[in-house]
């Protein structure tokens, strides 16, 4: 069968009835905010439509203490302050899938809700993994077991509540902004099942299962500890025998990767409205024109118009790599 080609100035929702389209676009926001973990929690930016592809954020470094008393009658220098400008420029992502003309459309509707699940699924881990990648650039690294590099940790430097306590130091002793919850102030975690699985068995853990009635939890926490509250994915980075090398020369020691950060560590642009942007855009049998001369082919996918993440200080954000617990 020849390729579809989708013409660029096609019109998305032309050949879908308009209720169907809404549908599918709430319930691909629906599925993908079950998933979006690392962009949940980034400080969030719109880019309005019609300006442009770049946002600037400007970062106005701290102010120092004075020390120096006000003399009497004198008019004391003025200061000077600095910035850095950081921008970002969003970037279009999408994807879609082919149905033959073996199913008719009332079929095709039939599995729609599997189809925009299966495409919501890969939309969010998209994006998220997007953010997640951005995060990993970030220089600020601690390392479990009090270790120096990743191929020095050993199987038995997992993730401890000791290494939690040494990141929140380093945002404290870097002034991080905690996140503010029912009067509180918190840093956050997000870490994946096997470093949870480590943190768990500390006693002074606290699951969110007996405080939940009591705060307003976010989307994946699974407890607090130390003033850190810990939220779990999936989708956290593992590098697979990057640790320390065994007798025999080589790594059998997974590194598995969490984040401690503070509020506005990190950001997420998206074009136009956070959330508004990611749509179902389904093409029946036939809206491909000479392209798709026999209406052999009809397709769906998934499109986020425009998102963009990145960094806006470094030293708010903690990556911790630990062993990968047996």
């Amino acid at each position: 069968m020849a390729t579809i080609i989708n013409p660029i100035n096609a019109t998305t929702t032309a050949t879908l009835h308009t209720t169907l389209q809404n549908y599918c676009d709430g319930k691909l926001l629906s599925n993908m905010q079950d998933v979006l973990v690392y962009h949940a929690n980034a400080l969030h930016r719109p880019l309005p439509h019609g300006n442009g592809k770049t946002v600037e954020f400007w970062k106005y470094n701290k102010l120092g203490a004075v020390t120096t008393a006000l003399t009497e009658a004198t008019v004391p220098t003025a200061q000077t302050y600095s910035q850095s400008k950081i921008t970002a420029t969003v970037d279009s992502y999408g994807a879609y899938l082919a149905v033959s003309d073996q199913l008719n459309m009332t079929a095709i509707n039939f599995q729609l809700a599997h189809l925009t699940k299966m495409l919501s699924d890969q939309a969010a881990l998209s994006i998220d993994t997007l953010v997640r990648d951005v995060m990993l650039t970030g220089t600020n690294i601690l390392y479990s077991g009090a270790k120096t590099a990743r191929n020095a940790l050993t199987a038995t430097d997992n993730l401890k509540v000791d290494d939690i306590r040494r990141a929140v130091r380093i945002l404290e002793k870097k002034g991080a902004p905690k996140f503010s919850r029912g009067g509180k102030g918190y840093y956050k975690c997000i870490l994946g099942p096997d470093a949870k699985f480590a943190l768990q068995s500390d006693s002074k853990w606290i699951d969110v299962a007996t405080y939940q009635q009591a705060e307003k939890i976010e989307n994946g926490e699974i407890g607090k500890l130390y003033g850190v509250i810990f939220i779990e994915t999936s989708n956290n980075k593992v590098y697979a025998a990057a640790g320390a090398a065994g007798s025999g020369g080589t790594s059998t020691v997974d590194v598995d990767t969490a984040f401690v950060f503070g509020d506005e560590a990190y950001a997420t642009v998206d074009l136009g409205e956070a959330g508004a942007n990611a749509h179902i855009i389904a093409k029946s049998f036939g809206s491909a024109g000479t392209a798709d001369p026999l209406n052999q082919a009809c397709t769906i996918g998934w499109k986020v118009d425009g998102m963009k993440a990145l960094i806006l200080n470094g030293d708010w954000l903690v990556r911790v790599e630990s062993a990968v617990a047996a």
